[in-house]
């Protein structure tokens, strides 16, 4: 019995500290006597005791590291201030664990060198501009020389660019002159625009105006062609009914002397009676004939 519990309580002491678990997106590296012996993926795994120890406990999730910003030297002799985020995996805990000592360290390192060495063939300008540039750049550049480490840089962000405080300032006042001479230019175009369309307002107004003005005029002339031509068709009928009428020679007279009358509340100053009050028919019809070809 005595025996019983003291193989339980070395079970208790010496197997089941060493079952271990490995969780989901994690990695133990284990040595054996002091070398490397495996990797354990996630799920169940047995240590043997004395023998196994887990040298390094890894992350495989994508790790973000934000670095502090680095003091660079553009191509033009500007001292700035840059910072950068790495985002980066890790695919080989073996590697990772004895590839190099203190690995973030060494990113950071890393990453501070080849900022300098990029920014030290750019320009200021061509420095705020080329970001996408830098960024490319520095992920192929840290990819490569992290492999051997068993990191795999995945992305590389320029954070922030503080160029020192004249070179700002001297910006600043650049951007002001820059929106100011476009407001300048928006507000000629603007002007511009306005007085063409005021122009071709009047010029359209012109022309509505003359062809009012035209229409008016077509309007009336028709019109008094249409009096005229109806007045002319009245008498032309009048002398057709006294044909169709045949009326006699009094009527004819009396008719000469209405003639004589429109005669003279007309143009003529003077008016000749004939003494043969027989022609008086005659004349009127000829006075009137004149009259209408004067017309």
């Amino acid at each position: 019995m005595d025996v019983f519990i003291i193989l339980l309580i070395l079970v208790a002491v010496l197997v089941l500290p060493n079952i271990k678990v490995v969780p989901q997106a994690k990695a133990y590296v284990v040595e054996r006597i002091g070398s490397y012996h495996e990797t354990w993926k996630n799920g169940l795994h047995i240590k043997i005791p004395f023998l196994d120890r887990i040298s390094n406990r890894v992350s495989l999730k994508e790790i973000v590291k934000d670095f502090e910003p680095q003091p660079v030297i553009t191509k033009d002799n500007v001292t700035m201030q840059i910072d950068t985020v790495v985002y980066f995996q890790i695919t080989d805990p073996k590697l990772y664990t004895y590839g190099v000592e203190y690995p973030i360290a060494a990113i950071e390192t890393l990453t501070a060198t080849t900022l300098r060495n990029i920014i030290g063939e750019l320009e200021l300008d061509q420095t705020l501009t080329s970001r996408d540039i830098i960024n490319t750049k520095m992920r192929s550049i840290l990819d490569e020389a992290t492999d051997p480490w068993g990191i795999k840089v995945n992305r590389v962000e320029v954070k922030n660019i503080l160029p020192p405080r004249d070179i700002q300032e001297a910006m600043e006042k650049q951007m002001r002159a820059e929106r100011e001479r476009r407001e300048k230019i928006l507000q000629a175009e603007g002007e511009k625009k306005s007085s063409i369309l005021i122009a071709e307002g009047e010029k359209e107004s012109a022309i509505l105006r003359a062809e009012a003005n035209k229409e008016s005029k077509i309007r009336i002339a028709e019109g008094e062609a249409e009096a005229l031509l109806k007045l002319k068709q009245a008498e032309a009928d009048g002398i057709k009914l006294l044909k169709e009428a045949k009326a006699d020679q009094s009527v004819l007279t009396l008719k000469s002397f209405e003639a004589i009358k429109d005669m003279a509340n007309g143009e003529a100053t003077k008016i000749i009676v004939p003494s043969d009050l027989q022609n008086v028919a005659t004349l009127g019809t000829t006075i009137k004939e004149m009259m209408s070809d004067k017309k």
